[in-house]
């Protein structure tokens, strides 16, 4: 089995984090987003959507990130994905929700446009008002994390761990490159907080630390 990746992608570390606190065994091989490689061949036969990740187990090719989690939750048997019909439909709700609902404004409204330059509006006025319609929903939708979905939970389907969190969590802690003030949702404070106790983190997440780090100077809008 080997998963394409690479480590500053959002949608990449929910898998490799996944896999490490599982011990799943794969060959993982970088696509290196920053010369395009996700744009070149032979990757672009493998994923004609240039993102990654990509998984290959022995032939089967398998894209999108929530996919590929349920997938080698399944393959394993995790707990993480229950079998019981309304837990697991529990779980593929709120990673629909992160994936839609959240992602779609949080991630390329108001993260990517200002940190990744091939993201960001063309003109000036382009720019302002993305980032404002970004920033308008992704409160919104942040409060929706924090009160209804979390609120006094200790995972955003109970709590009970699942591949939700994986996936969930790898996307609001993009928020932390724009110095998202997540004290002011401090049930999903306390959620990030629990998910980065897992014992794999800290390694999983060292270039996504990176990245932070670079970016620590800067003037951001956020949330």
């Amino acid at each position: 089995m080997k998963l394409y990746y690479h480590p500053v992608s959002i949608t990449s570390r929910p898998i490799v984090l996944f896999m490490a606190e599982k011990g799943i065994s794969a060959d993982l091989e970088i696509v290196d987003l920053m010369t395009g490689e996700h744009h070149q061949e032979p990757f672009v036969n493998l994923n004609p959507n240039k993102l990654v990740p990509v998984l290959d187990d022995e032939g089967f090719i398998l894209t999108e990130s929530a996919a590929i989690l349920k997938y080698l939750a399944e393959k394993i048997g995790a707990p993480e994905y229950p079998r019981e019909l309304q837990l697991r439909a529990r779980v593929n709700e709120r990673m629909d929700w992160f994936n839609t609902q959240f992602y779609r404004e949080y991630g390329y409204h108001l993260v990517y446009p200002q940190i990744f330059p091939h993201h960001k509006r063309p003109s000036d006025e382009g720019q302002r008002v993305t980032l404002e319609w970004g920033k308008e929903r992704s409160t919104a939708a942040m409060r929706i994390l924090n009160d209804f979905i979390i609120g006094n939970y200790k995972y955003v389907c109970g709590d009970t761990l699942t591949i939700a969190d994986f996936l969930g969590v790898s996307m609001v802690t993009a928020g932390e490159h724009i110095k998202v003030n997540f004290e002011q949702f401090p049930n999903v404070g306390r959620w990030i907080t629990t998910m980065k106790n897992l014992s794999s983190w800290g390694e999983m997440n060292q270039v996504h630390e990176g990245l932070r780090a670079s970016l620590a100077g800067q003037d951001f809008i956020a949330v």
